[in-house]
């Protein structure tokens, strides 16, 4: 992005992608929706959005149902992933009706058809969205299953031709061991795509990680529970890992 292309208001992106597991909208629930949680990340967001940074979004259905899970508890496992689409797209519309409470446009679109409750999935249309302001939250992955979220949001970001994609999770970054678990663990400030796959850390899933260097797409990895986080990732202030770029 060149400086005349840059928001006034510091942020070094015009258009991202932001990614969040279903877990994160769980609150210190168990399982499902926990509304203050939804709203705070709505929050989140629209703080971003009031910097003039288009956004897209991609929420995970972990929360609600997972296919991998429902497929080792027997369920088939196509039948298992498609599930978990749907579930996506029911946290796709709780968080539309957050952020639509706080007066930002926004739309649902499902890359499976169901035109009662949100749009199909047409990249155009998208990206004319972007345009005019709107925050597009895309849902039911990429509607094939065997293909996780991760992977969903890295191929949506490179067709909306977003810049960076801003991964959301319960951590402040990428550690070379699970720091909840292990108190020497390592933080990485930046590391390679490569590097990522061949220590096999869980920031995406090998797809996803594979899919954004190929398309030179940075990730951000950054804590969700940091208030303001988000935008001030966007301005490069605070904690965070950034893979690849």
């Amino acid at each position: 992005m060149t400086d005349a292309t840059m928001p006034a208001t510091g942020a070094r992106y015009q258009r991202v992608l932001l990614k969040i597991s279903g877990e994160a909208l769980m609150g210190d629930q168990g399982f499902g929706l926990h509304p203050p949680t939804v709203q705070r990340i709505a929050r989140e967001v629209k703080a971003v959005h009031d910097m003039g940074v288009e956004i897209c979004m991609v929420i995970g259905g972990g929360n609600i149902f997972r296919g991998l899970q429902g497929s080792a508890q027997g369920v088939e496992r196509t039948t298992a992933d498609y599930m978990g689409m749907l579930a996506t797209v029911m946290n796709a519309l709780a968080m539309q009706g957050a952020l639509e409470s706080l007066g930002i446009f926004t739309r649902v679109i499902s890359a499976i058809p169901m035109d009662q409750v949100c749009e199909p999935y047409i990249r155009r249309r998208a990206v004319r969205h972007l345009e005019k302001g709107r925050v597009c939250i895309f849902a039911a992955g990429t509607g094939n299953p065997y293909f996780t979220t991760d992977t969903a949001a890295t191929l949506r970001a490179s067709e909306m031709s977003c810049e960076a994609i801003f991964k959301g999770t319960q951590v402040d970054g990428v550690y070379d061991k699970d720091p909840k678990k292990h108190a020497d663990a390592q933080r990485f400030d930046t590391i390679s795509y490569d590097a990522v796959l061949q220590k096999n850390l869980k920031v995406m899933d090998a797809s996803a990680i594979a899919l954004a260097r190929d398309n030179h797409l940075p990730i951000y990895v950054f804590s969700l529970d940091e208030p303001g986080g988000f935008a001030g990732i966007i301005r490069g202030e605070g904690t965070y890992t950034k893979v690849g770029g």
